[in-house]
């Protein structure tokens, strides 16, 4: 009792220590409260020193299939099917540094390891105040329109490269230098061959790009070189890597009322086989808005084909046809369904024994946006082989694209397709697609891409 006396007195030692410590647990928790809603404010504030961004992505697509890609057999049957694309992003950013993590499911719907995660992206930039900065470990490359490097985002498995990254930008110049050299394991036996079981198409690659924007005028122009390193030979044996390389430029002037678009490539040196490659491509595209809520879309490509092709089922074609060399150009690891039709025919699904007739892509197109968040175009492609086949017309077909979108928020968007071609007797000859050459692909997409939260201190 004395000491409970002595607790609540007003001249008890114990009773200014007590205080003493309720102050302090007050001027603690007011500061851990003020800490919150600084914390909360910074978001804003200039003072933050490091950034924490956190991002969840998901995709889930519907399909109908009726000959689309290269069918093989019977097309008159209907395909069906739905497939899901989920991502984690997490990202952190300072003065001089920016990490990025980025896990990545993807699946059809039904299948049975539909958790099988993958590493998509992981890497970390270094950043100096001049401009410099090197950036390691596995990312998405993305050059000019994504014509020959992209990370062909429409597939769901999608690109990505375990490269290091250095680069210059600043002042309307832009330099990047690119280094990979893959490997399957980091074993000290069985050598370091890399066949395509691999997780990339390549054994090494080297690519330089540099890019130019003109002060005051809308016109940009690139130059990109990429020396591509190839396994070859007998795994264990003579294995050894073949090199080929291309060299090409991209230029685009984008005045108020739309843009114009040109390319050249040109690939040289030996494919993996060891043949010589000589193969160019070259595309031009124009883009006229005639009003804010209408446009227009014309464009030519032409992809160089192997001089001599091997027609399957031709009664012409006895044997093999011997190559001496490769003419026809491949556009490598770029995004290929923004160029050469929706249905994917063209350089995602593979021609006879590698070779390819090449390919011109003739399109028009018009585009609305009649109201906000809502977007329309349709296109028409005239497709023909590049180079002339024996005993067989140029023409492959006419395909015929309709594609809608609608953004609802900033996070939230539903796009659908349906594509039609009408294929030649070549096409049915090369792609092995329907009696009827009638072609039907048909989609619908749903992206959910909240950003949940940022967190800055």
């Amino acid at each position: 009792m004395q000491r409970w006396n002595e607790i609540f007195s007003l001249n008890s030692p114990m009773k200014r220590t007590v205080l003493l410590v309720i102050l302090l647990t007050l001027s603690m928790a007011r500061a851990s409260a003020q800490a919150v809603l600084d914390l909360r404010g910074a978001s804003d504030t200039v003072a933050s020193k490091n950034r924490l961004d956190l991002n969840l992505e998901f995709l889930s697509q519907a399909e109908l299939r009726q000959g689309a890609l290269s069918a093989k057999g019977s097309d008159s049957e209907e395909r069906h099917f739905a497939l899901g694309r989920t991502r984690l992003k997490l990202g952190y950013e300072r003065k001089n540094l920016e990490l990025k993590f980025v896990t990545q499911n993807t699946a059809v719907w039904g299948m049975e390891r539909n958790m099988d995660m993958k590493l998509y992206e992981a890497w970390a930039k270094l950043k100096a105040p001049c401009g410099l900065f090197a950036q390691v470990g596995r990312q998405v490359l993305s050059y000019d329109d994504e014509r020959i490097i992209g990370p062909n985002d429409w597939a769901t498995l999608a690109n990505s490269h375990d490269v290091l990254r250095l680069g210059f930008e600043g002042y309307g110049h832009k330099a990047h230098a690119v280094f990979a050299y893959n490997q399957k394991s980091d074993v000290m036996e069985g050598g370091s061959s890399y066949y395509a079981d691999g997780a990339q198409q390549y054994k090494a690659m080297q690519l330089l790009w540099y890019h130019y924007d003109v002060p005051r005028f809308p016109l940009g122009a690139s130059i990109l070189f990429m020396n591509i390193g190839m396994q070859a030979g007998v795994q264990d044996k003579d294995d050894h890597i073949e090199w080929q390389q291309m060299l090409g430029g991209y230029l685009r002037y984008a005045p108020k009322f739309g843009s114009f678009e040109g390319s050249y490539y040109h690939q040289f040196s030996k494919n993996e086989h060891g043949l010589i490659i000589d193969g160019w491509m070259a595309a031009f595209k124009a883009q006229v808005n005639a009003s804010k809520y209408l446009g227009f879309t014309a464009g030519f490509d032409y992809l160089s084909g192997d001089e001599y092709f091997p027609v399957p089922d031709s009664p012409r074609h006895i044997g093999m046809i011997q190559h001496k060399i490769i003419q026809g150009f491949s556009p490598v690891y770029g995004s290929h369904v923004k160029f050469y039709g929706a249905m994917d025919f063209f350089y995602v699904s593979a021609y006879m024994n590698t070779f390819t007739p090449g390919l011109q892509n003739t399109y028009f197109g018009i585009s609305s946006n009649p109201f906000k968040g809502f977007h329309a175009e349709l296109t028409y492609h005239y497709m023909a082989t590049a180079t002339k086949l024996k005993g067989l017309d140029m023409t492959l077909g006419h395909e015929l694209e309709l594609g809608l979108s609608y953004q609802f928020s900033k996070d939230i968007a539903l796009s659908s397709g349906l594509s039609f071609m009408k294929g030649s007797d070549t096409m049915k000859r090369l792609k092995r697609s329907s009696d009827k050459g009638q072609l039907l692909w048909g989609w619908l997409t749903l992206v959910i891409d909240p950003h949940l939260f940022t967190l800055k201190w």
